[in-house]
């Protein structure tokens, strides 16, 4: 590392002046890998709970004894609620209901809804 030049020494902002890291910026939380993989699995319900349609895009619930688990699960905690959103067993839900069907969009937890 190169000595601080002296017209930089004490002040701010002076052309040529190498900038400052701030003390508050660390790398503790690395950047994710960018991926294309961003939403996990796409699940269709009836009324009942029942899969109408599912698509897993990885292997988060590898068998389908798992995934239709999971699924009651999504259904159970939604299917009297409102809002459209919700954190699931560390995955983020966004679903829609209508009339009788159930969407749900499947993402990671560190994806924006």
């Amino acid at each position: 590392m190169s000595p601080v030049p002296p017209q930089c020494q004490g002040g701010r902002g002076a052309t040529g002046c190498p900038q400052r890291v701030s003390p508050w910026v660390t790398s503790a939380v690395s950047p994710q890998e960018p991926s294309l993989y961003t939403v996990k699995a796409v699940i269709i319900l009836d009324n009942d709970g029942e899969r109408l349609f599912a698509k897993y895009y990885d292997d988060t619930y590898p068998s389908v004894k798992e995934q239709k688990t999971f699924e009651k699960n999504i259904f159970n905690k939604t299917h009297r609620t409102d809002s459209e959103i919700a954190l699931l067993e560390g995955l983020t839900v966004v679903y829609k209901s209508s009339i009788d069907l159930y969407f749900y969009v499947i993402g990671s937890s560190y994806e924006n809804e």
